[in-house]
């Protein structure tokens, strides 16, 4: 039987506020336990919450930029459960009435098999929350701490419909989500601080089917990878238990990445088992169009306006486009670059190149801390279209700039002695005594070997110490051989 995987997948974004989303404590990460636990975060008696308008904010910026409508009223509801690092026995979220409603994602998918495509996935909801506390394992043998300083951060919990095939489509969309939640300022999603987490709801049915499998949920998956392979790990799982006869019961479940597998951590909650109710320390959130008008006002630009302008303002490829839009920190350096006079496409290659493979080799640089910065490499590339410099001494420059072995451009070309040779008169002695030199050469392109051709401009590169411009050496050698 061939079957169909059902993906839907909830993902907790923890916002970038200065403090908690109903009270003013700290939300810093690595704090000393329980320094940011305060009387509101733990609902003590006599103590009231205050929304965080900041948060409110973020949560209409993300509306806007999924193209939702942004609810003008939403209700703070108590989900009641019991867990050890949730005092208070409930936790303040929205159920019917959220803030974000609907809105939609595009992305591209690159399968491990077949051709990239781009798919569209519809959103149910998104709504503010806070978080609970974390259970701490392992300090003393037998024995759970409880850390309480996350509790009351404030998240946007952002849910899809079942439309995701596949965990390489779930990915896709997680990484698209991710990189927008950065782009917009709203989290800096730092999946190894718990600020980006994904619960994924898995089912499987027969090919043609319009009725769901029963599915179970995954929780807090914390980086692509683990997302992938908890999906697919589940996927195998209950295939193979449904072909052996045996029904998949809906289920919480983790991953263990060490082992590679899910494992049940409890039966499934449906919303009636937590006791929804509106909070009644709380009122409504009336939101009036003209607070969602200033938030649009301040809205940046987004990366598919902004993709979509790379290739019609600058001639760029699709492909060049997506990765220059890839992030905020790339999309801004690059555009810096061209703002100081760069040729678009050679900026573009630049960037996505040398400026990326010397981050990606350094430990503590970014974009925004470069040692090159977008008017340094603008002047780089000026030397290059001048003709003052090529590629290869180019290269020689940006890697003493990026060193902090100078500052300057041009003194870095005079003192690493890079000045292309551009004088005819001295380019053409060299090709002719090249060409009298490499008599069986000149024969072997003659009778039609094009690698003998690049030998003798090679030969003259290096005669030149590689300062030549390798485009006028190539048309003096085609000249004097006469073709």
């Amino acid at each position: 039987m061939q079957w169909e995987v059902v993906i839907g997948l909830e993902t907790h974004v923890q916002l970038s506020t200065n403090s908690k989303i109903f009270s003013g404590a700290a939300r810093h990460f690595g704090d000393e336990p329980n320094v940011n636990a305060c009387v509101v975060d733990l609902a003590l008696p006599g103590t009231l919450p205050v929304l965080n308008r900041g948060a409110v904010e973020k949560a209409i910026r993300f509306g806007l930029a999924i193209k939702a409508k942004v609810a003008n009223r939403s209700v703070f509801d108590r989900k009641n459960y019991f867990y050890p690092d949730l005092p208070k026995g409930y936790q303040i979220s929205q159920f019917e009435l959220p803030i974000v409603i609907g809105g939609e994602l595009t992305f591209p998918v690159h399968p491990k098999k077949g051709d990239p495509y781009v798919k569209t996935i519809h959103l149910t909801r998104a709504h503010l929350e806070e978080d609970a506390g974390k259970s701490i394992h392992g300090i003393i043998h037998g024995h759970s701490g409880i850390d309480l300083n996350r509790a009351g951060t404030p998240l946007l919990e952002i849910v899809t419909e079942p439309e995701l095939r596949s965990s390489a489509e779930a990915v896709a969309y997680t990484r698209a989500l991710h990189a927008l939640v950065v782009w917009l300022g709203i989290s800096d999603g730092n999946m190894q601080e718990g600020n980006f987490r994904c619960d994924a709801n898995v089912s499987v049915r027969p090919v043609g089917s319009t009725e769901f499998g029963t599915r179970c949920e995954i929780k807090n998956l914390n980086s692509f990878r683990f997302l992938q392979e908890a999906i697919d790990y589940e996927v195998r799982r209950q295939i193979e238990l449904i072909e052996e006869g045996g029904k998949v019961v809906q289920a919480t479940r983790l991953y263990d990445p060490d082992k590679g597998e899910t494992r049940q951590m409890r039966s499934k909650e449906d919303s009636m088992d937590y006791r929804y109710f509106p909070d009644p320390d709380l009122l409504p959130l009336v939101i009036e169009d003209e607070w969602i008008e200033r938030v649009a006002a301040d809205m940046p630009e987004l990366p598919d306006s902004l993709r979509a302008r790379l290739a019609a303002e600058y001639g760029l490829p699709e492909y060049d486009a997506s990765v220059l839009t890839s992030s905020r920190d790339v999309a801004d350096y690059y555009l810096a670059v061209v703002a100081d006079g760069a040729e678009p496409k050679m900026a573009a290659n630049w960037v996505m190149g040398e400026v990326s493979a010397a981050l990606n080799a350094s430990e503590d640089a970014s974009y925004a801390t470069a040692p090159v910065t977008p008017a340094l490499l603008a002047k780089i590339l000026a030397r290059i279209a001048d003709g003052t410099v090529n590629q290869k001494g180019a290269k020689a420059v940006f890697a003493a700039l990026w060193a902090e072995e100078g500052t300057e451009v041009d003194a870095l070309i005079d003192k690493l002695g890079l000045k292309q040779i551009s004088d005819t008169g001295a380019l053409e002695k060299i090709v002719d005594e090249v060409l009298a030199n490499n008599a069986k050469s000149v024969e072997e392109f003659r009778a039609g070997k094009q690698k003998a051709f690049n030998a003798l401009v090679g030969q003259c590169m290096k005669a030149t110490k590689g300062k030549a411009n390798p485009a006028q050496i190539n048309a003096m050698l085609r000249s004097k051989l006469g073709c």
